[in-house]
């Protein structure tokens, strides 16, 4: 297989497509050492890899989108912590702290991603009305503490997936790029501790501070199970991991990303207007 030409043919055919992947050189290179490893027939599933990393993204296409897309999922969140925080419902002491901590966290990326479309020209979107019983599945949120964790950990395991799936849109910004993964890590650690709290409270030595397969540690319903679904893959850049480690661990090494319409089907339920 000719890489040198296939590359080519592709720039002629989007001659931006070193700037969604990487540089032409290191995509190159990064490609043969790939193939290097793989066997022949595999070669196609890398180089399928490849191109959907390039392509995958969906709308929005631009920053603004992206920014306008993410502060609607930080209103979701910022205003369930506020509302959780005020509910009564939650134990004192650690509990209360960590969730109080989370709570501020969220307003303050409601307020810096305002501020960043602001200065972008646009104007931010509304506040939609939510409804976080999304549609009666979880009617107790506000009244049973370990629904509204189960809650908690869904829009936190959402959040995750959601900013890494825009991320390729974000890249021809740097600043404003930087700036999204500083909240994604947030997010993860907010996912991770929700996760160790869950797990704390019903001693349920399933439940990780992170993901497996596309086990949604214990939740069971239809709203919840969407934001757990292509978390299970075991192969990564055309590399089956199963081949190293279990099929758990290799699920568990890495985090699949959610495209725009994904995170839009997951959070619908949850917004009335």
């Amino acid at each position: 297989m000719n890489l040198y030409q296939l590359f080519s043919n592709m720039e002629k055919i989007d001659p931006d497509i070193y700037g969604r992947i990487d540089s032409r050189r290191k995509a190159i290179r990064n490609f043969a050492g790939i193939g290097g490893r793989l066997a022949l027939a595999a070669v196609p599933l890398a180089l399928g890899g490849l191109l959907n990393k390039a392509y995958s993204q969906s709308a929005p296409a631009d920053i603004t989108g992206v920014l306008q897309y993410a502060l609607t999922l930080e209103y979701l969140e910022a205003e369930f912590y506020t509302k959780a925080v005020a509910s009564g419902i939650i134990p004192a002491g650690a509990p209360t702290s960590a969730l109080t901590t989370i709570r501020d966290h969220e307003n303050q990326h409601v307020a810096f991603l305002t501020a960043v479309i602001k200065q972008l020209g646009a104007t931010p979107v509304s506040k939609p009305t939510f409804d976080f019983t999304a549609g009666g599945h979880f009617a107790t949120v506000f009244t049973n503490y370990d629904v509204l964790l189960a809650v908690a950990q869904t829009f936190e395991d959402t959040g995750v997936r959601a900013y890494k799936g825009q991320a390729g849109v974000l890249m021809s910004n740097n600043t404003v790029l930087t700036a999204a993964l500083n909240i994604h890590s947030v997010e993860a650690r907010h996912a991770s501790h929700i996760r160790q709290m869950r797990r704390a409270r019903t001693n349920d030595a399933t439940i990780k501070p992170w993901i497996t397969g596309k086990n949604p540690g214990g939740i069971t319903d239809d709203a919840v199970q969407k934001s757990y679904n292509g978390e299970e893959l075991t192969t990564q850049a055309g590399i089956d991991l199963t081949g190293f480690v279990s099929a758990s661990a290799a699920s568990e090494s890495f985090d699949e990303p959610l495209t725009y319409d994904q995170v839009i089907a997951i959070v619908q339920p949850f917004i009335k207007q």
